[in-house]
């Protein structure tokens, strides 16, 4: 495993202004980041987009200075979806994307993370190698006309929107429908409307007029109950809620039934399985996705595997194995025919096209499968403190899955963003789920003196 000191498993991020995500700091990453993807370019160029938040301007011109002090050039294209920078890197055939946002987290945080020139998120040995240059003394960069300009994208909006229609089949249009879109004051508060509009559908916003204090503020991914309201006063089909960078989503049915990553994954396999576009019957999930849906799309024939917490880790696994889907239960979804990586836009797009192709309101593509019991719960921590291996926390785990039965999920990990550890327990029995999950917890806060929140 390589060691990283800055970066988690969502680029750097942490409360605006405090800790790494102040300007000196941001200074050092813009220099080495423009020292590590010069690579003997004369002047690589670097695409910068960011969500709404206050603190986006001041990170926003640390990282252009840091980069252009090392001759390389910045591309701004303002407040756009994090899917967009990876999709902008690939069209403009730039060498590097960064987006400033701490994604579903309050306005208070921010964070900066980075696509390589394939539009992926860096792998792990590029963050470390960046790190590497930050804490190798002073970076020495060009003078005179080798220092780096900064450029504004005035058309990468409208890049995108096309982007997103085009991943909808020819002749299939939205109109008729009634859809509300929760942007939540965040990143997709003009693109995304726009998309639905153009695309025939009557679109009802929520969400949309960010002052950059209010993202994810009472609305989207994370407080979906605003969107629930917004589709049941309205009559809607189907609801979306965005998260703050909004590369992924949580949607409602026409009943204001929540649809997660979860049900957006059984119900695009069952419908890539029978248009004969599941290549090898095998879906990426991760070590959080429900035991009910892999059981139910194993007896369609489907095979889920499991993958780390973390689009990246999903979208690792399914280059690995040719997968053409992937999700996560948070809602991050990725189809690999489009993006590599989850678009919470194109996600509900597709989904969207499954309803109309099909005639079936979304509440009827998500009938097919139960969902077991599970129960998650957040314990704050002071440290994190090394479990794998430890014979006390072995002993533990192989207690509660006895409990458990055959067929369960039992996940103790570290948040990547959050000082949390997240205790997540499911199998058939409610009851014991519930038991399980308390005894675990009960057991680390008597041990560490976490708190539970």
């Amino acid at each position: 495993m390589i060691n990283k000191i800055y970066f988690g498993t969502d680029g750097i991020r942490g409360v605006a202004n405090r800790g790494h995500i102040v300007p000196e700091f941001i200074l050092q990453l813009g220099k080495a980041a423009g020292s590590y993807f010069r690579k003997g370019k004369a002047h690589p160029r670097i695409i910068i987009g960011k969500d709404t938040r206050l603190s986006g301007y001041m990170i926003e011109s640390a990282l252009m200075s840091g980069i252009c002090a090392m001759g390389a050039d910045v591309y701004f294209v303002g407040p756009l979806p994090t899917p967009a920078i990876s999709f902008l890197v690939r069209s403009m055939r730039a060498d590097a994307g960064i987006v400033i946002s701490a994604s579903h987290n309050p306005y208070t945080d921010n964070g900066i993370k980075f696509f390589g020139p394939n539009g992926r998120k860096l792998p792990d040995e590029v963050e470390a190698a960046i790190e590497q240059l930050m804490d190798s003394g002073p970076m020495d960069g060009p003078d005179g006309d080798g220092l780096g300009k900064a450029h504004r994208v005035d058309d990468a909006e409208g890049r995108y929107i096309a982007f997103a229609k085009a991943t909808i089949d020819e002749g299939i249009n939205f109109e008729g429908l009634k859809v509300v879109v929760d942007c939540a004051n965040g990143a997709a508060y003009e693109v995304a409307p726009n998309i639905f509009s153009e695309l025939g559908a009557q679109v009802i916003v929520i969400g949309g007029n960010p002052d950059g204090l209010n993202i994810n503020a009472g609305c989207g991914s994370t407080a979906p109950e605003a969107m629930v309201r917004a589709v049941l006063e309205n009559g809607a089909d189907l609801g979306i809620a965005l998260d703050g960078d909004a590369d992924r989503a949580i949607l409602c049915d026409e009943r204001g039934q929540l649809v997660d990553g979860d049900d957006i994954l059984f119900l695009c396999a069952t419908d890539l399985l029978q248009t004969q576009q599941l290549e090898k019957r095998t879906v990426v999930g991760t070590i959080m996705t429900n035991v009910g849906l892999m059981s139910a799309l194993r007896d369609s024939g489907i095979e889920v595997l499991r993958a780390a917490v973390g689009d990246r880790y999903v979208l690792e696994e399914m280059t690995r194995t040719g997968s053409v889907l992937g999700a996560e239960p948070s809602g991050h979804v990725i189809f690999s025919k489009f993006a590599p990586t989850g678009d919470g836009i194109v996600t509900a797009l597709q989904v969207v096209q499954t309803m109309i192709r099909k005639g079936s309101p979304l509440s009827g593509l998500t009938a097919g499968w139960k969902r077991y019991p599970q129960v998650m719960v957040n314990l704050r921590i002071t440290e994190r403190v090394p479990l794998e291996g430890q014979e006390w926390f072995d002993a533990l785990i192989d207690g509660a899955r006895k409990g458990l039965g055959e067929h369960h999920l039992l996940s103790m990990r570290y948040s990547g963003t959050e000082p949390l550890m997240r205790v997540t327990v499911s199998s058939e029995s409610e009851s014991q789920t519930v038991k399980v999950c308390e005894s675990l917890c009960e057991s680390l806060i008597q041990r560490f003196g976490w708190e539970r929140i």
